[in-house]
């Protein structure tokens, strides 16, 4: 036989297994057999026929539902959901089998199943971060219920992983305000920045930005004071100056160390010129204000003297 026979054959063999598969999905979407839908959507799940088993368990779920069969094909309809990748889906239908079936042998799996559609759906650093923060609140509802659970250690490295993006997200955020104050109006930015460096410090305390933050939090603040009015400029160096003698006591062999010395005499040399100034300001002011009361009193005087003259 030859070979373009043999070929032909079996593409016909090919093509009649599949359009008989077909027809027989097709008959089983317009069957009212209760019966028969549940096992062949239970069998296609079983085969991995995710999507086909989904479309099945949409038809028979509201029929059986509160029946002995519905706890398994309700397990087995979100798992055909993560199967397929709709992990928002799939989260959702973990939790309501959970809340539904907290007292199952599937109820721990369920739960963990949820968090970690979550965490699979959340985004990387760089972009909206409040999906992730509902995989955190969903993994630590998990370690709160199921502290024994085997899965209790890769729950934990879930948090870890998404702490670290919150994490980079903030340092990003960091940097974006660092850039702002490059800019034409840096003046609008220096109190938004230097506050959102010592947010950071605080909400990740640990981080291997702390350091190279804090040496940018010294500068920002050395040209936010030189930048100031008079009236607020001793405060703001004296708070650049606090900046740099924290940073000297905590990264005592820093890269950034012969920088944030040299900020800090600015800084200091700085608020020397202020005292000066501010202490001849306050002299003429004083002189000033001298001379008026003077005027005022000759003024009196006169006024007096021109009253007892009339």
């Amino acid at each position: 036989m030859k070979k373009t026979t043999l070929l032909y054959i079996n593409i016909l063999l090919l093509s009649t297994v599949v359009l008989s598969g077909c027809g027989e999905f097709y008959k089983l979407e317009k069957s009212t057999n209760w019966d028969e839908l549940y096992e062949a959507a239970n069998r296609y799940y079983d085969e991995g026929e995710y999507n086909k088993s989904i479309i099945l368990y949409d038809r028979v779920l509201p029929v059986i539902k509160g029946s002995g069969k519905a706890e398994l094909a309700e397990f087995n309809y979100a798992y055909a959901h993560f199967r397929t990748k709709r992990f928002i889906e799939s989260a959702g239908y973990f939790k309501t089998f959970f809340d539904t079936y907290n007292r199952s042998p599937l109820a721990e799996e369920a739960l963990f199943m949820h968090a970690y559609s979550l965490y699979l759906d959340s985004p990387d650093y760089n972009l909206d971060q409040r999906s992730s923060r509902e995989a955190v609140n969903a993994i630590q509802l998990f370690m709160n219920r199921y502290p024994d659970s085997d899965s209790y250690e890769r729950a934990i490295s879930m948090i870890d992983d998404l702490q670290k993006r919150f994490e980079e997200k903030a340092y990003e955020e960091s940097r974006m305000y660092y850039r702002l104050t490059e800019g034409l109006f840096p003046g609008e930015f220096y109190r938004a920045c230097i506050i959102n460096f010592q947010n950071f410090a605080k909400d990740y305390p640990d981080s291997e930005y702390n350091e190279e933050l804090a040496f940018k939090l010294v500068e920002v603040s050395n040209a936010y004071a030189e930048r100031s009015v008079f009236d607020k400029k001793e405060e703001r160096l004296k708070q650049s100056i606090e900046f740099a003698q924290d940073f000297a006591q905590k990264y005592p062999d820093s890269s950034f160390d012969r920088k944030v010395k040299n900020l800090m005499s600015e800084s200091e040399t700085e608020l020397e010129t202020h005292y000066r100034l501010k202490e001849q300001y306050e002299s003429r002011s004083a002189e000033a204000r001298r001379l008026r009361e003077e005027e005022e009193r000759n003024q009196k005087a006169t006024e007096a003297l021109r009253n007892t003259e009339n």
